[in-house]
């Protein structure tokens, strides 16, 4: 178990939590909730033994295997594949051992080792790795392309497949879906629910978290609190405490004030004075109770457009695509206000690509796209975040898109996305990944657009960012896109669900609770086709006419190599049998008498001979075998 007995922690001279003291058992998942900057990456840290604490204790067994996800993303030339199995440290170093024992003909240790491979799975290493890597969203085949090939967010994904690949106690999670499409995130929830040991995930996805956690482990004023059930049960639980501890609050103030107004009234008459006093020391033993403070450091919504055109845009039996590659196909879609739609579709089906062509950064390679004279759009995506400029402030962006505004409304505007004071001021450069998605949403608000086009607009956000900007969609007036792996943000603010699929754009019919069903089937019906159409080709009478030759062939290229290794075999036995019939004799100890020393001598260089013998026959056998596996394999190519 993982217990923390008064624990106090800080970074720098910021105090983080003081007095911990809470138990989490084995097999328990809890996510770590808070906001930025209170502590939650810090705790990973402690329990990875990379921070100390200040005070108090904490303890963890020591045989616990840990596994967690590197930040840093690797260019590394060898396959994905490979990549992923070195998380499994323990196979890597069989695997390592078994190399060394096959070299130096250690028939014993060969034999032990490919049980203890066995025994970690690690004959089925390369598929369970194949799965984790295709489950968070790469394609066939891809597994096998360099870890170099990909982009930094797919790398990040191998980062997490690397995690998810060790056997491990104990998994620390820091925000494993910010890289992730919906698709991907419902396949790591299911994955998540059936993992066997301790889960430590912190998050900012509140379905995410209902789906996986048992326990919540809260940072709020320097405090953590544990909690039993999900972040619905949290959030119901907290609301209801602090519902309390206003009320008790409100409650003593009153006790309060009525306390001072007697002392002030009776303090000075002599008959009341000793009853003054008594009631102004029982006030300063009072243990004061404080207010309830939940308010989030986020206020801001989204001004009504200036126009409001109907339709905003149009596209006609529209196509799109890059270089070669057609995504998407005739596709027709109308937009006007206050249209709501959230996109669904598997990965790489072409989500992003039809918001790149309605935000017209992605020409149609045949058919129309119409637009409004007053149309105009807000757009975010990640690529976004790298276009603001280092050098400038929060500030410096807001007044390049209203030069004519004052500086005061400007910092009001900015400090409801909680650029307040001296955070207004600085570079960005700096900022944090958060950060920059909030500042980024923060000039697409200013502008006030009439159509909103938002490509995972949550990633980096915390809750209660999150929080603000679902309310704030909610009373947008104009038309909306959103394409997101928050299944919170789809629910509270689209009322309509389109399928990207198979290069064509259509109502979803379900809801989206339904979603994760549709994704099964489908790849249940990728499989079956993929099924269908091997059996097809392999049924063919030229294919079976093929396979019927090279089976033949390859019996009568093996067959030398496995009449060797029998009689290799048979070979052994023979030795085997000797031997234990020799140690059996040298096992009388009547031959130890000094009448027997010439028969002793013999029987000595027998066994000398017979493990000589034993030794070039036994070497002998793995090369038979080695080059039988090798052929084996080379037929099978």
């Amino acid at each position: 178990m993982l217990r923390f007995e008064q624990l106090s922690l800080r970074r720098g001279i910021k105090p983080l939590f003081s007095d911990a003291s809470f138990i989490i058992h084995p097999g328990q998942r809890v996510g770590i909730t808070g906001a930025n900057g209170s502590g939650k990456s810090s705790l990973f840290a402690l329990i990875r033994d990379q921070l100390h604490a200040d005070a108090g204790e904490f303890h963890r067994p020591r045989e616990w295997v840990i596994a967690h996800v590197a930040q840093e993303t690797p260019s590394d030339p060898r396959p994905a594949i490979e990549y992923v199995l070195d998380g499994d440290q323990e196979l890597r170093r069989i695997e390592q051992q078994l190399a060394q024992a096959e070299q130096a003909h250690r028939g014993e240790m060969v034999a032990e080792l490919h049980a203890r491979l066995e025994t970690v799975g690690g004959y089925s290493a390369r598929s369970r790795a194949a799965r984790l890597i295709h489950g968070l969203g790469f394609g066939p085949g891809e597994e096998n392309h360099p870890v170099n090939s990909f982009s930094g967010g797919w790398r990040m994904r191998l980062n997490l497949a690397r995690a998810l690949m060790c056997r491990s106690d104990l998994l620390l999670l820091d925000e494993p879906t910010n890289h992730l499409d919906l698709d991907a995130v419902i396949w790591l929830e299911g994955w998540l629910k059936a993992y066997p040991g301790t889960l430590l995930l912190i998050s900012h996805d509140r379905d995410f978290l209902d789906a996986v956690t048992s326990h919540i482990a809260h940072i709020e004023q320097e405090r953590i609190t544990l909690y039993s059930g999900n972040y619905s049960a949290f959030e119901r639980i907290r609301a209801e405490r602090l519902a309390n501890q206003q009320s008790a609050y409100e409650k003593q103030q009153q006790e309060v004030a009525h306390i001072r107004s007697y002392v002030e009234r009776f303090r000075a008459k002599a008959t009341k004075a000793r009853q003054a006093q008594s009631r102004l020391k029982a006030l300063e033993r009072m243990e004061l109770i404080a207010p309830a403070h939940v308010d989030s450091p986020f206020h801001f919504s989204f001004k009504p457009p200036e126009k409001a055109p109907n339709p905003l845009i149009k596209l006609f039996q529209a196509s799109a695509g890059y270089a070669d590659r057609r995504i998407l196909n005739q596709v027709s879609l109308s937009l006007s206000p206050g249209d709501r739609i959230g996109l669904l579709g598997p990965n790489g089906a072409g989500k992003s690509t039809l918001i790149k062509l309605l935000a017209g950064e992605l020409a149609p390679a045949s058919g129309d796209r119409e637009t409004a004279q007053y149309l105009r759009i807000g757009y975010f995506a990640q690529h976004q975040l790298d276009q603001l400029h280092p050098g400038d402030s929060a500030l410096d962006h807001l007044q390049q898109l209203d030069p004519k505004a004052s500086e005061q409304s400007l910092r009001d505007f900015i400090g409801g996305f909680g650029f307040g004071g001296e955070r207004a001021d600085g570079p960005v450069a700096p900022f944090s990944g958060g950060e920059k998605a909030r500042l980024v949403l923060a000039l697409l608000v200013y502008q006030r657009p009439n159509l909103l086009l938002l490509d995972e607009p949550t990633n980096h956000l915390d809750l209660e960012m999150r929080h603000s900007l679902g309310q704030a969609l909610q009373d947008f007036e104009g038309a909306m896109v959103v394409v997101s792996h928050d299944r919170h943000l789809l629910r509270t603010t689209t009322d309509q669900l389109l399928l990207v699929h198979d290069g064509t754009v259509n109502e979803f019919k379900g809801d989206l609770d339904e979603y994760p069903r549709w994704l099964s089937d489908n790849r249940s019906n990728q499989q079956r086709q993929e099924k269908a159409a091997a059996e097809e080709s392999d049924n063919s009478a030229n294919a079976r006419k093929e396979r019927k030759r090279a089976e033949a062939e390859q019996r009568k290229q093996l067959q030398p190599l496995r009449r060797a290794m029998a009689q290799h075999e048979k070979r052994l036995e023979q030795l085997t049998a000797e031997q234990q019939a020799l140690e059996s004799a040298l096992a009388d100890p009547g031959l130890y008498e000094p009448e027997q020393k010439e028969q002793l001598k013999q029987r000595l260089a027998d066994k000398s001979r017979l493990s000589q013998q034993l030794e070039q026959t036994e070497a002998e056998w793995l090369e038979a075998c080695e080059a039988l596996e090798l052929a084996e394999q080379k037929s099978d190519s």
